[in-house]
């Protein structure tokens, strides 16, 4: 199997999964592999960095959720909740209209998708249990 990164006419980079080369090479010749994002059909190789090998071991979940843990507890120790009233308070925030200030809260899909297209800078992260009891 091999992994290509996959891009549309419309510029929307997509990975898909091959049994080799000339798989690939056949479906896209058949317009069979198709765009997640807009559905376009033709598509092409898009650049890809090398897959290289880690010199140290990835963490394990334990330790992945030690870390998320942590952020957690940073978050709420040093950013404002606002709830679901996210997207409007971080619009605020950028449009200048409030103080300059970290937020966290909750947001929908289509909220957070609105806020990166309109240039505001929302990230998510998985909110782990703040403690494993």
């Amino acid at each position: 199997m091999i992994l290509f990164t996959l891009r549309c006419s419309a510029d929307h980079e997509f990975e898909a999964w091959f049994r080799d080369g000339a798989a690939y090479e056949a479906q896209a010749a058949a317009r069979e592999i198709a765009c997640p994002e807009c559905g376009d059909a033709e598509v092409e190789k898009a650049p890809m960095a090398p897959s290289l090998a880690r010199s140290q071991a990835e963490p394990s979940p334990a330790e992945m959720r030690r870390m998320l843990q942590q952020v957690r507890r940073h978050v709420e120790s040093n950013f404002d909740y606002v709830g679901d009233k996210f997207a409007e308070e971080a619009r605020k925030i950028h449009e200048g209209k409030t103080e300059r200030r970290s937020i966290y809260g909750e947001a929908s899909d289509e909220q957070h998708r609105e806020l990166a297209e309109d240039g505001i800078e929302v990230h998510r992260i998985p909110w782990v249990p703040p403690n494993d009891a």
